[in-house]
């Protein structure tokens, strides 16, 4: 039988699960749900291979997948299947045949992140789970600024938690946003990687300096020295989403669209 290898976008509530990597002492991860659900289906064993991996109580909107599979199936069927036998809390979004060199991770290019804060008074019974909140008001122009000096190449080993030990924490940000909308502050970043705990630090920095914490020129200082300590809070996992994952055209996808 021949083996066909497929792309997926997924989208997943990571409020109960340990993230997204299978652990051997849990059966409570995302892919490890995900793994399950497909080796069933194949009868054999299968690994679906993440764009990277989300931490434990991290959402995402938009995470991106491949799995490798002989089952002689349409793709919707394949769909069909996996959501009707996956938790309620994961579903799949879209699934597509790609070519045989695709990867979720080694062929991705940038990665979207959006963190929610709900940012004011009353309650937030609905959206609690999904989002962070702060009671005292933002100075979101000077959050912007604090932004700015982030955008481009830079080092942030000042901005992760394990900085890697045998690769560079060299990283490109092209996109660092500030929104509000009502009660709601949205920190959006793409990048072409992320670091660990390095989105939930940035946002920590930018939170601290728009309650006036900290001035926005901090943040030159923190890249220069590399000084995790240095840098503010990791924020909680719940804001956190991972919106989307971009490829280059030719790397494989979409092969028979």
């Amino acid at each position: 039988m021949t083996q066909k290898n497929y792309k997926m976008i997924i989208e997943y509530d990571g409020s109960r699960y340990k993230g997204w990597q299978s652990q051997k002492s849990t059966d409570a991860t995302v892919q490890g749900k995900l793994n399950a659900v497909f080796s069933a289906l194949e009868g054999s064993e299968v690994t679906v291979q993440g764009s990277g991996r989300t931490d434990a109580g991290v959402h995402a909107a938009g995470q991106a997948a491949n799995v490798r599979l002989t089952v002689e199936m349409a793709a919707r069927e394949i769909m069909e299947y996996a959501n009707h036998y996956l938790p309620e809390d994961i579903g799949i979004l879209k699934i597509e045949e790609v070519s045989e060199k695709f990867h979720a991770r080694l062929s991705a290019v940038k990665k979207t992140y959006c963190y929610r804060i709900f940012n004011g008074g009353g309650s937030n019974v609905f959206r609690r789970k999904w989002m962070c909140s702060i009671e005292q008001p933002l100075d979101l122009l000077a959050m912007r600024q604090g932004a700015q000096y982030l955008v481009g190449t830079h080092d942030f080993a000042g901005f992760c938690t394990r900085a890697p030990k045998k690769k560079s924490s060299v990283r490109t940000i092209y996109r660092l946003d500030v929104l509000r909308d009502g009660k709601e502050v949205d920190i959006v970043v793409t990048g072409d990687g992320f670091l660990h705990h390095m989105v939930r630090i940035i946002t920590g920095t930018l939170v601290e300096i728009g309650l006036g914490k900290r001035v926005p020129l901090e943040v030159v200082k923190i890249l220069e020295e590399g000084v995790r300590k240095e840098a503010g809070i990791t924020m909680p996992a719940k804001g956190l989403i991972l919106c989307e994952v971009e490829y280059e055209k030719g790397c494989g996808i979409w092969n028979n669209g």
